[in-house]
């Protein structure tokens, strides 16, 4: 294999993609790898601001980018998320379910409300989205789902059961849509970060992130940076032949 062969494994030029959750922290660094990878890109986040500031950011490194406000708790916004998106650039390559919310109530307390908000955003947006977005992606030549899930996912987490819960059912749904839409070109795969410094570790006490970065063999938190890579291989022809797994992301927290 060639030098440029071997770049080009990594190249994204001409595909398009939608990063949910891609106005900071993970999903702001992967939205910021793929435009210099060459894709164009849709942004979703809650926040109408947060948004068209990230469509500038975008834009201002030389890519090509819309922001679209959209709360993926509600059903009624995914295929509005989709539609703007193909509308603006007349396809759709790549979709990448980032949002998150690491709402906490504790094992044994939990509410009715808590758990729909979780579970909304956490689990059913992620999947609906892929339901919403599978017409396009069947058309794609190199369609690619990426879920960020949680390193998380996969201990006892009773400080966090809700969430953990959520990322590994989303777990379960890479591994079934994996296999269900191989047939049709799409290729599914999870990626599990640990701790990385994003405002959801940031809203836990200093204590607590100090020991969330401990656990880890490399006894740091990561940067949002340090998931671009991972990420743009899951997606990327650099993984034509990986589908239906999971990377784990997390400096040597879970061993898996």
């Amino acid at each position: 294999m060639d030098r440029d062969r071997l770049r080009g494994l990594f190249d994204l030029s001409g595909r398009v993609a939608i990063v949910t959750g891609g106005t900071r922290g993970i999903g702001r660094a992967i939205a910021e790898g793929f435009v210099a990878a060459g894709a164009r890109v849709a942004v979703a986040s809650r926040k109408p601001e947060a948004c068209a500031e990230t469509e500038r950011h975008l834009a201002a490194m030389g890519g090509e980018a819309i922001g679209v406000p959209t709360h993926l708790g509600e059903l009624a916004a995914l295929r509005p998320l989709v539609e703007r998106t193909v509308e603006r650039f007349g396809r759709l390559d790549i979709v990448v379910n980032n949002a998150a919310n690491a709402l906490r109530e504790d094992l044994g307390r939990f509410t009715p409300a808590a758990w729909e908000k979780s579970f909304a955003v956490n689990l059913r947006g992620p999947v609906f989205l892929v339901q919403e977005a599978l017409p396009w992606l069947e058309k794609s030549p190199c369609a690619a789902v990426l879920n960020v899930i949680s390193a998380g996912a996969f201990p006892a987490a009773s400080f966090q059961a809700m969430y953990a819960a959520a990322k590994s059912a989303l777990l379960h749904f890479t591994r079934t849509m994996a296999a269900e839409y191989a047939a049709r070109g799409i290729r599914v795969n999870a990626l599990a970060p640990g701790t990385v410094d994003t405002d959801m570790v940031r809203n836990n006490p200093p204590e607590v992130q100090r020991m969330m970065a401990a656990a880890a063999y490399l006894k740091r938190a990561a940067s949002p940076d340090e998931m671009v890579g991972p990420a743009l291989f899951l997606v990327s022809d650099a993984a034509s032949f990986v589908t239906g797994q999971v990377v784990i992301a997390d400096g040597g927290l879970v061993q898996h």
